[in-house]
């Protein structure tokens, strides 16, 4: 084994590869994009609005990838193509979570600027296309990511300021404290060794002075939200929406339970009950 030298190359005007070649090779051979196991939906996707999208995407979560190529170096059109093919798919499809791929050879120091004032509000990947002539006389290709997409925090994650059960009960009422006890209570033997911790923005629960908000209470004046750290089961989600007002958060695997009365818990007991143990197991709260 020894090491070699490649001599980088440009594709836009080669008189072999094309966009076309390398759109195919992508379809059919996702993972070398560096996303993860994506699998192909459709390329040449025609959009209401005239244009075709490239190529989409999904990956096991069913998260949707809106990717645009482009041969040589990305220019304003480039961008704004890819922004809005994103944000037609995003609208057609808002059961999905939606990132936009951009793809080039060559993503100048001035567009990385341009992109990432789209990234903090987008969720936008950058990849440029490295290629490279091997020494048989192939070429190989290598995708470099450049820019990733920003992931969203909360505040309730970046300032966790500590309260105390007044400061609630002066902000949402009594009524609405006494419903959070009440749910905190169905939890049964799953709360044992657990106890409440009163925060800024919601009421999370610990275990030996150590967060583990596996579940946590955000009480309003009029109802209790809980929010339970759950991989989406489909079962589950279809019975309980039968009864509750919930929803899912797919991009923070997130249940959101809306509560008006403690009796809508233990109506449904059996199912909260499979989604809070499936939390603590898979955030290790135990």
């Amino acid at each position: 084994m020894k090491l070699v030298n490649q001599q980088r190359i440009m594709l836009k005007n080669n008189s072999e590869i094309n966009e076309k070649v390398i759109q195919d090779y992508i379809f059919e051979n996702p993972s070398v994009l560096g996303l993860g196991e994506l699998e192909p939906i459709v390329k040449e996707k025609t959009q209401p609005s005239g244009g075709r999208l490239d190529m989409l995407f999904r990956d096991d979560d069913n998260n949707r990838y809106e990717v645009e190529l482009q041969l040589g170096a990305t220019d304003p059109s480039h961008i704004i193509r890819t922004l809005e093919y994103w944000n037609t798919e995003k609208k057609r499809y808002p059961q999905y979570d939606h990132t936009a791929v951009i793809i080039a050879e060559d993503i100048t120091t001035r567009f990385q600027n341009v992109i990432s004032l789209f990234n903090n509000q987008i969720p936008l990947i950058a990849l440029q296309i490295n290629a490279t002539k091997t020494g048989d006389g192939n070429i190989a290709l290598a995708f470099i990511k450049v820019m990733d997409k920003v992931e969203l925090g909360t505040d309730e994650e970046e300032y966790v300021v500590q309260t105390d059960r007044a400061y609630w009960e002066k902000l949402v009422g009594k009524n609405s404290m006494e419903l959070t006890d009440a749910l905190f209570e169905c939890l049964g033997d799953k709360k044992e060794g657990y106890e409440k911790k009163y925060n800024k923005f919601y009421i999370g629960v610990t275990k030996g002075g150590i967060a583990k908000n596996f579940i946590s209470f955000h009480p309003k004046k009029s109802f209790v939200l809980m929010k339970i750290k759950s991989n989406e089961i489909p079962e589950i989600t279809e019975k309980l929406e039968e009864n509750l007002e919930i929803n899912y958060n797919k991009r923070e695997s997130l249940y959101m339970l809306k509560f008006k009365k403690v009796s809508e818990f233990k109506d449904n007991e059996e199912y909260l009950l499979k989604l809070i143990d499936g939390a603590k197991e898979r955030y290790s709260a135990d």
